[in-house]
Parts: C-alpha cells; sequence; structure tokens
C-alpha cells in the first residue's frame, strides 16, 4: 500500500508539474499610451460622481500635433479606443441633452476650434468607423495656446458655472468644454 501511495503521490507531482508549464502566461509590455482616467468631483475619497471620462495618453515624441491630430479629420480624442464619458446624471452639452448614460467622445478639430461630438457608439477602436448618424451631441468650442507644452494628451474636470469644464490639453494646445446641469 505504501508502494502505491509514493507512486500516486510521484504521479500527481509530475501532472502538477507539466500543468504549471502548460498554462504559463504570455503578458504583453506595457501599452505606450496608458490609459488614464477623469472625473469630477476629482477626489477619489468623493464615490458621488457627476462624470467620468477613460482615455488613452498618447505622446508626442518629437512630432508634431498637427500630423498626429490632423483639422478636418474625427479624432478618436486620445489613442487606442475611443475615450468612453459616463454621465451620472442628465447633463447638457450647449442646447443639447444628454442623459445619463456611457458615450463616446470624439472631437474634429479645426483651425481655431474644435467640435466636441459626443455619440452613442460604445467600445470603438479608434475613429475609423465613426458615424456621425449617431451623434447625440455637438458642440463648437474655441481653442486657446498656452506658454506651456505638455508632451502627454491629457484630460481633467474642473468645476464650471452652471456645471462642469472638462479640459483638454496637448502641446501648446488648450480645449475647456462645458458641460452643464
Amino acid at each position: 500500500m505504501k508502494r502505491s501511495t509514493i507512486i500516486t503521490t510521484i504521479a500527481i507531482a509530475f501532472t502538477m508539474l507539466l500543468s504549471l508549464n502548460a498554462n504559463a502566461q504570455k503578458f504583453p509590455d506595457l501599452d505606450k499610451s496608458p490609459m488614464d482616467a477623469a472625473a469630477y468631483p476629482n477626489d477619489y475619497k468623493e464615490a458621488a460622481k457627476i462624470v467620468k471620462i477613460t482615455y488613452s495618453r498618447p505622446q508626442l515624441k518629437g512630432r508634431a500635433l498637427s500630423e498626429l491630430v490632423p483639422e478636418g479629420k474625427v479624432w478618436r480624442t486620445g489613442a487606442n479606443e475611443a475615450p468612453e464619458i459616463t454621465f451620472y446624471k442628465d447633463m447638457k452639452l450647449g442646447d443639447k441633452k444628454i442623459k445619463a448614460g456611457s458615450y463616446t467622445l470624439f472631437t474634429l478639430p479645426e483651425k481655431d476650434n474644435i467640435t466636441i461630438i459626443i455619440s452613442k457608439d460604445l467600445n470603438v477602436w479608434g475613429s475609423y468607423s465613426y458615424k456621425e448618424a449617431n451623434d447625440v451631441a455637438r458642440l463648437k468650442v474655441p481653442v486657446t495656446q498656452a506658454a506651456d507644452s505638455l508632451e502627454a494628451f491629457s484630460m481633467v474636470f474642473t468645476k464650471g458655472d452652471k456645471g462642469v469644464i472638462l479640459n483638454l490639453g496637448w502641446d501648446k494646445l488648450r480645449v475647456a468644454v462645458p458641460f452643464t446641469e
């Protein structure tokens, strides 16, 4: 009986050793455009959020912003997947009401302004499959220039007069997008 127990134990140990190698995982390298999130209120301790956006942060890496975000072409507003913006309460972009829920954020860069686009499409990679027919709201906002340059595309929410402002920045370009309650 001892002999069969020893053989069984060795067989189980050998099987486990083989199965560990068979299930080894190969993990990809870190993403060069890491995912980030911005929310309002900004304090992580505050659970009662009004809005949250998840996006990827491309880097300039010596390239001109105009080649990464050409004028007149719908842009995914970041890298990789189009950003997903979630409103936890009904909001407005300009005069268009946006019901609480999740949407994608696209932008249409022009010379002196950017058209902000909220779309009902979700799980969209880039802007390759963008469809204007799925727009929920659009608003043209002015572009300003800052003295300092941001290497990585960045978003942050701040308090506005009647709601929140989504601030976009990359290189010296700055955009303030007002969402009202």
